[in-house]
Parts: structure tokens; sequence; C-alpha cells
């Protein structure tokens, strides 16, 4: 078996090394054959760095390492008349403490650069003059040039707590950037990063990049289709399937729905490579996006905007520029998770002149990612995993009528909650949420469908193989509502049990009443 390129997200590398290659060429060479200049905006993990990469080498003329692969004969016809290429990765610079330290690196990477290229030109004292004299220098020693640039965001996102600067480093950036705006010696340029420029940011007068990050021609350029993934890693799925004693499209279903999902157009769905290559590298379903790194941005986000159920962005609709009308700090919530990679396209709709999006999670990964993100930083439950899998046992009990274990293991989850974390005004979905998120970040429970009928929507719906749990959750402001309201549950799951009796599994309905006096469940 080929190797995996776990964290290389280098084409030559990858390519000279004998690692795993999923080819990317065709997409790349129609972006290189359409247009000059592009911004792709991708969640971070998705494959970004080493499409610039390719580019680089392509670009360059190496032809040795595009042996089979589509663009073969495009980078043989390029050896004749290779283009000086200056990229730049902007997540590998000293420091973004201060507008001077950024200015200082983005001059050490120019004239690392000019040296590669042994230019004899001076330093200059300002990054955006020497950007300009490299770009010049380049073209008039080799032609028109290539420029690549990684992670344009980074200096922003990576100070996204500290407001003022990260207004700080737009600023810088933009001041640099602006070098790239009809530049005549440029014949291609590509940016990528995590988040949507606005046209009152970065780019505010760079209008001449082809935005393509929800470009129906490109939602394929990074990540894995099915396709490529049952293409491509043919001896990995046989040897995972093997050693997890399971058939092949047994094995394949569970990727799908634990990586699977990711959608930039509304069609097209991909894998997150660097899930997918980890996956098959340990061969068990672990959440390897989420421990890749969790920003600390993204909690303070929701502490801020007291988002405290992470099923209220599910399947909300928005337009089709939601992503790109504000700076990301100052983003919706629904466009700051999707440019984090927490939310994607559900669905794309065309209605006349106007185009509607739907957006959620895209898959079981994601959703017990973001799960134990709250248990961890938000809800502040200590021992969040014991519990849930403690939680995972009642459930399994249910079935013998014994409720008692999940209200207890339930109940012990919210007397771990300190009490200034309580929200001041709770309500059921509060406590929904709260059961929902322990099942998902605690149990690794993903599997959970939404029941719609004339006569509402069940609250939780946990479907087994030989049976069927109907969960409803009510609020009771003190003890004397809580037979009230149990009765009120009482008769809604019925209704809602309903839907399933000819699907010939055993229906078990649980009302769960929260008691908001004694801030515990009872049954």
């Amino acid at each position: 078996m080929q190797k995996l390129p776990i964290g290389i997200q280098n084409f030559e590398n990858i390519r000279k090394n004998n690692y795993l290659y999923v080819d990317k060429t065709k997409q790349i060479l129609n972006l290189i054959e359409k247009g000059e200049c592009y911004f792709l905006s991708r969640p971070r993990r998705f494959g970004k760095s080493l499409t610039l990469s390719t580019l680089e080498a392509m670009f360059k003329g190496k032809a040795e390492l595009f042996k089979g692969l589509y663009a073969e004969d495009w980078v043989k016809e390029q050896v004749k008349n290779p283009s000086p290429v200056i990229k730049l990765d902007m997540s590998i610079l000293d420091s973004y403490e201060t507008k001077e330290k950024l200015n200082k690196s983005l001059i050490s990477e120019l004239k690392h650069c000019a040296y590669l290229y042994k230019l004899d030109i001076a330093e200059e004292e300002e990054a955006k003059a020497m950007f300009k004299k490299v770009i010049y220098a380049l073209y008039k020693q080799l032609g028109s040039v290539v420029v690549l640039i990684d992670e344009y965001d980074k200096p922003i996102t990576d100070n996204l707590n500290n407001l003022e600067k990260a207004e700080e480093m737009r600023e810088s950036l933009s001041k640099f950037y602006i070098v790239l705006k009809g530049c005549p010696y440029i014949k291609f340029l590509m940016l990528t990063g995590v988040s949507k420029f606005s046209k009152a940011g970065v780019f505010s007068s760079l209008n001449n990049l082809s935005d393509i990050s929800m470009s129906k021609n490109y939602s394929d350029i990074v990540g894995y289709t099915q396709q490529e993934l049952e293409d491509n890693f043919v001896d990995w799925i046989e040897n995972t399937s093997e050693e997890l004693l399971m058939d092949r499209e047994e094995l394949l279903q569970k990727i799908k729905r634990h990586y699977d999902g990711f959608s930039f157009d509304g069609k097209i769905r991909v894998y997150n490579p660097f899930s997918i290559l980890n996956f098959f590298s340990d061969q068990k379903f672990n959440n390897y996006w989420y421990t890749s790194g969790t920003p600390s941005f993204l909690v303070n986000y929701f502490k801020q905007y007291k988002i405290n159920d992470i099923d209220i962005l599910r399947h909300i609709k928005v337009s089709s520029n939601f992503a790109d009308e504000q700076e990301i700090e100052k983003s919706t919530p629904e466009s700051f998770l999707f440019q984090a990679g927490y939310l994607t396209i559900e669905k794309w709709d065309s209605r006349g002149d106007v185009e509607i999006l739907t957006l959620d999670y895209p898959n079981e990964e994601v959703k017990k990612s973001i799960s134990q993100l709250f248990l961890r930083n938000i809800y502040k439950i200590e021992r969040y995993i014991s519990l849930g899998d403690n939680l995972w046992e009642a459930i399994k009990f249910l079935n013998e009528g014994n409720i008692e274990k999940i209200v207890e293991m339930f109940n012990t989850a919210l007397s771990k909650i300190p009490y200034n974390d309580f929200p001041k005004n709770q309500n059921e979905y509060w406590y929904r949420s709260l059961f929902v998120m322990l099942l998902r970040g605690g149990a690794g429970v993903t599997s959970f469908q939404e029941s719609f009928s004339k006569d509402g929507r069940a609250d939780l719906i946990i479907p087994f193989d030989d049976k069927i749990i109907i969960i409803e959750f009510k609020f009771a402001n003190n003890s004397k509502e809580i037979d009230k309201k149990r009765a009120e549950g009482q008769e809604q799951v019925q209704r809602y049990a309903e839907s399933y009796k000819n699907e010939g599994k055993k229906i078990i309905t649980v009302v769960l009443v929260a008691d908001n006096e004694k801030r515990q469940v009872v049954v």
C-alpha cells in the first residue's frame, strides 16, 4: 500500500517519495486555462496548501513529478518556458504580535525568494516596496510572474480574540496586497484562506480576483469525492475492512457517515483529507479534525453570542452571499461557522433571481466535535466523556424499561455545571441541547432522526436496528407544574410514536420534565 501523506502538503515531497496522491491536476489545469487571478476559501486542514504547491510545480515545469497525472502533457510543454514563482505561506511567518514584526517577516520571506532566484536587489524597509521590487526583478529576468499566497488571512484569524490587533493586521495586509492590483508583470495569481473576503476588508480595492470558493466548477478542487476515495484508497479500504471485521460496503457507509458531507455548491460532497488519511492510518473512527486544533476564538464567539443550543443553526436558510458580507469576526453565527468548517451547504435552491442556501452540519465527526467543544468550554462539564459512556449504557437499558439510569446520569451532568454557567432563562430546548451534546460528545451517538408530522416535531428520535427511542422534553417552572407537563408530554410522544408503528421495531417513549427549581429532570 502507498504511504499516507499525513501532514505533508508539499507536492514534490509526496510525488518523489511515493506517497498516495489523489490527482487534482485536471481541476487545477482548468483553473489555469480559464483565468488568471483567483481566491479560494476553505476550512482548515482541507488541502489548500497542497493545491498551491501543485500549482508551483506545474508552473516551474517539474515534469518528472507529473508522470501518469492528468496534467502531464501540459507540464511537459511548460518545461520549455518555466515561470518564476513567488510563493508566500502566511501561516509560517515569525510573528503577528505587531504590524512591525509582520512587516519584518514579510521582508524576510521576500528576501529568501530573491535569494532562490539569485536576484541582485537591495532590501527595502517596507514589505510593500520589497514585494514590488521582487516581482519586477523576476519579470525582467525570467518573464511574467506567478504569485501564490497561502493562508492570506492567518495574521487576522490568529488575532480574533483581540479585535484591535486583528484590525491592525488587516490594515497592514491591505497595504501589502495592493501591490497585486492590476500588476502587469503577473501572469497568474491565487490566494487561499479560511475566511471569505468582504468588499470593505483586505481586498477592498483588489477587485480583479475571481472568487471560486462557492463555484460549481471548482467545488471538488480540494477534498476527496466518494469516487476519488474508492478509486485511490482501494488497498487501504480492503485492509481496513479486514482489520475492523466489516465488509466493504458496510465500511464505506460508515466512513461516509463519519467524514463525508462537506459541500460548497450544494451538490458535490467531499471528505476532509486530514480526517480520511488519519482514519486509514489508525483504522479507528476517531474525531481527527477536531483534535487537530480547536481555535480559541470559536469558543469566545459562542460565548459572545450566547449560543448554547448546538442545533439552533441546523437547516438554516441564507442568501448565497451570506459568507462574504462582513469580516469573519463580525459575521453572523451561520457565516462564522461555515467559514470555520462546522456548517456546510446542505442544499442550494434557485428561486427566480434569488439563490437560497440551506446549511447544516456535514457529518458525524463535526457533530461530535461541536458537542465536545460545548461540553468542555461552554457548559464546563467535568469528565463529560465518562458521563456520556454511562448515558449510552443507560440508553441500552431503556428497552428493558430501566429509564432511571438515564435520568440519574443526566442529573449528574447537570450537577457538574457551575451555578454561574446556568443560563438565566432556561427552557426545554436548553435541556434538550445539553442532552444531545452528551450523547454526541460523550457517548458518540450521532444518529438522530427529526420527526415532523401534522402534530408537530418530536424532540429526539434515536434509531437502533431493533428499536426506536422517542424522547420528549418538557419544562416546569416549579414542582407544581411537573404532573401537568408530564401529561402533555405523554400525549405528544404517543402521537409521534404512531409514525413508526409500521417499521417493525420496538418503540420506547420517554418524557423528561426539567424541574427549573431543582435544576434536574424527572420522568
